[in-house]
């Protein structure tokens, strides 16, 4: 049987983003004060539960609690006692199983935070931290600024929410258009920080990884016709699908080749496929759907061997046209290395390392270590895997580098 902290902690990392979205809503778009009282609640439940007992819904215990504080303060100012009502009107009784049909604002605040108005930087973090809970400290590390300069941004993003009126609505279908690109990137960047973590003691954040699952699943839901809504949710049900074989068990990072393809989820798997059918039927040409094709030729080959090398270097080259970037342009030297041979892969390793883009990360100098001791050259590899070690950020990926450079240094 869990303990209360570890009811706390699935309750946080599933129902957090849906509580504050409720309470965001009738609190008049007060970020500040809705986060305050469901932070507030879940403090409440680690003092009553161990004596009081687990409620039988516990997020629906925790809305009403938030509410209920809300509630009191919204009473200590006169002037707001139209929002007092719309907050008793929300959640009266949802400690019981009413929470699984209760209403869920995730998508009307997922557009909100995803307004034009707001820089991409502030539409991300906001996301983060108002429906992935994440804290100021966690997301100041995935944006590679202080706290101090995050918090300022989410400050300001929030303030221009409040004072230009952004509607708290999920858009008309007029104007989805210009939201849905917005939306998307979002939950891309919120899955992609949870598949692999910039920091920390663990290489996967996979309440991330289920909250941009969540979302985009409403998103399909709300945009049917949308076909890179579709690829993206294809994209994601693919890669969470090898998981559990991504990490061994002393939380190391298992590359691709070496995993144990019996752990992949079946079942998200073929979901994945099915929804990248879908979308190629609605015509889905973008960079979500070419990244879900990629996923899918992993997917599908029986064991690492059978990997259609040539195929995937082929889309990742379409890729780089479609969104050029560094990170990209790596992905695709590492499969021509694969198709055609690692010389081929650090020739562009070194055009890339050469333009003095990914200067700060560990991704390039690990990248061209393993061509190069793929190639035999050992003390070139073993140098820039000590450059790949001075750069890395988390610990799962720091032992596999520690690692292959020992298995150098002991040939």
């Amino acid at each position: 049987m869990m303990d209360t902290p570890s009811i706390l902690e699935r309750a946080h990392r599933e129902d957090y983003g849906r509580i504050v979205a409720t309470l965001i809503r009738v609190l008049d778009s007060d970020f500040g004060a809705a986060e305050e009282v469901v932070q507030e609640a879940f403090a409440a439940a680690l003092k009553q539960w161990p004596r009081e007992g687990v409620p039988r819904e516990p997020a629906g215990w925790l809305m009403r609690v938030a509410r209920n504080k809300a509630v009191d303060r919204m009473r200590r100012s006169a002037r707001l006692e139209a929002r007092v009502g719309a907050l008793e009107a929300v959640a009266p009784s949802v400690d019981d199983a009413e929470w699984q049909t209760f209403p869920d604002d995730s998508l009307r605040l997922l557009f909100t935070c995803c307004h034009p108005a707001l820089s991409p930087e502030a539409q991300v973090a906001l996301a983060l931290r108002c429906l992935c809970g994440l804290t100021t400290e966690e997301i100041a590390r995935a944006f590679l600024v202080s706290p101090a300069t995050l918090a300022q941004r989410l400050v300001r993003a929030q303030r221009k929410i409040r004072t230009a009126r952004i509607p708290y609505v999920i858009p008309e279908p007029e104007a989805l258009a210009e939201r849905t690109e917005g939306v998307l990137h979002t939950l891309y960047l919120v899955f992609s920080e949870g598949y692999a973590a910039t920091d920390g003691p663990a290489l996967l954040r996979v309440d991330l990884c289920e909250e941009a699952l969540r979302l985009a699943r409403l998103a399909r839901s709300l945009l049917p016709g949308d076909a890179e809504v579709a690829s993206l949710r294809a994209l994601m049900l693919l890669h969470h699908s090898r998981r559990r074989a991504r990490v061994a068990a002393d939380g190391g990072l298992v590359l691709l080749d070496r995993q144990d393809r019996s752990l992949w989820d079946g079942a998200q798997r073929d979901e994945g496929l099915a929804e990248l059918e879908a979308a190629l039927a609605m015509g889905a040409r973008g960079p979500y759907t070419v990244q879900a094709a990629i996923a899918a030729l992993h997917a599908q080959a029986p064991c690492a061997e059978d990997t259609d090398w040539a195929q995937i270097a082929a889309l990742y080259a379409r890729l780089v046209e479609l969104t050029p970037g560094p990170v990209v342009a790596l992905n695709h030297a590492a499969a021509v290395a694969m198709a055609r041979g690692p010389e081929h892969g650090l020739s562009l390793v070194d055009d890339l390392e050469a333009s003095g883009r990914l200067a700060d990360s560990h991704l390039l100098p690990a990248a061209r270590a393993d061509l190069l001791r793929r190639l035999g050259r050992k003390d070139e590899a073993v140098s820039a895997y000590r450059r790949a070690l001075a750069r890395v950020r988390t610990a799962p990926e720091r032992r596999f580098l520690e690692a292959r450079l020992r298995e150098q240094l002991a040939e």
